[in-house]
């Protein structure tokens, strides 16, 4: 049987709390300790608070671009300037939106930059300079505990061809974040030649319905799902190469 909970009772994250700590112990306060096996979901912000991704807007010397560019779609031009410096490159820029190419190579509205949650009026987070290490850092410390959980950083992504957002992965620790059908065959005897199914996005999105914007819940627990421990995974598999993208 598959379960979802969120974890709730994480105390507002401020730069260098150790998250495995902080998710262990409340796990274990809600009664619901974590266990060998769980997929441990963690909302990619309270990563990035963690690690000191934050960036204070007062700061920001926005370019002269970026000052246009928001005067002319009623953005805040330190803002922009935050987006254009995580961005390796833009993808479209088509009215008020900005859809970028991040350093990791994620392709999003605004380089992943959010003003929401954030901690403080005027204050952006990015994301994590390496979600994967990130995820790695939060499953070693599960381990160092004794429990052997998988860990998935996740972000809210906007999708092509479809209205809405949902979240998705960005890092992953200890878990394939792929299961690949191919060569396998159906029970009408046909061979999958292009299956693969990104399951760590599965699990992020499947985690958000308990997570949400507005709970305060940023970490989220799946509980019997079946994967076999990997510490040389990466988020890199899932990043499709611009080669091989028809819309890039």
């Amino acid at each position: 049987m598959l379960q979802i909970a969120g974890i709730a009772g994480l105390p507002e994250i401020e730069p260098g709390t150790d998250l495995a700590a902080a998710i262990l112990h409340a796990a274990s306060a809600s009664g619901n300790p974590l266990v060998d096996g769980d997929v441990v979901v963690v909302t990619s912000k309270i990563v990035s608070k963690a690690e000191g991704r934050t960036v204070e807007l007062a700061d920001v010397q926005p370019s002269p671009f970026a000052h246009q560019w928001a005067e002319q779609w009623g953005k805040d031009p330190a803002v922009v300037e935050i987006v254009l410096l995580e961005a390796k490159r833009v993808v479209r820029q088509i009215g008020p939106i900005l859809i970028t190419e991040t350093h990791h190579g994620f392709v999003c509205a605004n380089s992943g930059v959010d003003q929401s949650s954030s901690g403080a009026h005027g204050r952006a987070v990015l994301l994590p300079v390496d979600p994967d290490a990130s995820a790695r850092r939060i499953r070693a410390g599960f381990v160092a505990a004794g429990v052997n959980a998988a860990v998935i950083v996740s972000d809210t992504f906007g999708r092509a061809w479809r209205e809405g957002q949902t979240d998705i992965a960005i890092g992953v620790a200890g878990i394939q974040p792929i299961l690949s059908y191919i060569g396998q065959v159906d029970p009408h005897g046909h061979e999958f030649m292009v299956q693969a199914l990104c399951t760590a996005d599965e699990l992020a999105g499947a985690a958000e319905l308990v997570k949400g914007n507005l709970s305060r819940v940023p970490v989220a627990v799946v509980r019997g799902y079946q994967w076999e421990p990997d510490d040389t995974a990466t988020i890199a598999p899932v990043l499709r190469d611009q080669t091989r993208d028809l819309f890039r």
